[in-house]
């Protein structure tokens, strides 16, 4: 399933963490995502964070988590079915699930529900993790989780396309197992997210998405030509990769400079860094004028809601 477009979009990457664990603040950041036509939310998790993390962080030069080891995290799909009843077309992502921690026959369930109650809106961001003691703290095996996730995405495909499902692989072997409701098209867009060799290949192989964790302009390439490779040895249009990048910038005109450097590379989406509701304001009006900036129609931002009766009305008085 192809989910990848010409024009660039705007998310926001970690939108759970830090003031937004409260509802109000939540629901607020959501609903001015939206209302400033970004493209979606994109909710982080770690199930637990070990007092005195020793595997090092792979994103910051410190190694350590950013926000320490008690940060305010809420489970992605949680926070993001509360944010969904206060939004109507953005788009929510997870960004990311750690996907070998996770039962796939419950986080089928989970993810269609989601999917259906917000209608259709779900982007599955998943990656292999890199925290050795949460797996541990978990009782999942670190080793081998690269293969565990990939079984993980057969199962939940299997489970969200066919109606009576049976996977046996390595790490997921299950028969004739029922899982409704299925997501709105019977399934979900997956995001593979990673920064490793392994990660970009099985974005071409398994991915509708890739989101690397990297924006370095070579490093990039460098993945980019792995993925599109393993895509097209299965027989795949790499083309049809949906590209999302996360920028740290919160100035306008150092991240318009580092989009600039970005985009002959094929990028889909950016994901701007948490900030102010004024700067976000600010940085989104700024990109909009210099960038092709998909924007909702007017008819997109009609509001969704309930009528005394059960019947579903939105904004522009359809039903």
């Amino acid at each position: 399933m192809s989910i990848a477009s010409t024009p660039l979009r705007l998310g926001l990457l970690s939108a759970n963490v830090g003031p937004t664990t409260d509802g109000p603040a939540a629901a607020g950041l959501a609903t001015l995502a939206e209302q400033l036509g970004m493209d979606s939310l994109w909710a982080g998790e770690h199930i637990v964070i070990p007092a005195g993390q020793k595997s090092p962080y792979p994103y910051t030069p410190d190694g350590q988590i950013p926000g320490g080891d008690d940060i305010d995290l809420p489970d992605p799909l949680v926070w993001l079915s509360y944010v969904a009843a206060a939004t109507s077309t953005i788009k929510l992502g997870t960004g990311v699930i750690i996907l070998p921690l996770r039962n796939p026959l419950i986080l089928a369930k989970e993810v269609a529900s989601l999917d259906r109650l917000s209608g259709g809106r779900v982007l599955l961001g998943v990656g292999v993790g890199w925290l050795a003691e949460e797996f541990e703290l978990l009782g999942v095996p670190f080793t081998q989780r690269g293969r565990r996730h990939d079984d993980y995405l057969t199962a939940l495909r299997a489970l969200w396309s066919q109606d009576i499902a049976s996977v046996q692989t390595t790490h997921a072997r299950f028969d004739n197992a029922i899982s409704n409701p299925k997501p709105t098209t019977r399934t979900v867009p997956i995001v593979i997210s990673g920064g490793s060799d392994a990660a970009a290949r099985r974005a071409g192989r398994l991915g509708d998405g890739y989101f690397p964790s990297t924006t370095d302009p070579h490093r990039l390439t460098h993945l980019l030509e792995l993925m599109r490779t393993a895509g097209d040895q299965a027989g795949r249009d790499p083309s049809a990769i949906e590209l999302t990048v996360a920028l740290s910038e919160t100035d306008p005109d150092t991240l318009s400079t580092h989009i600039e450097a970005l985009l002959p590379l094929g990028i889909d989406r950016v994901l701007l860094t948490p900030m102010a509701p004024e700067t976000l304001n600010d940085i989104v009006d700024s990109l909009t004028e210099r960038f092709n900036i998909h924007q909702p129609t007017p008819a997109d931002r009609g509001t969704v809601g309930v009528r005394r009766d059960g019947a579903l009305v939105d904004g522009r008085g359809g039903e």
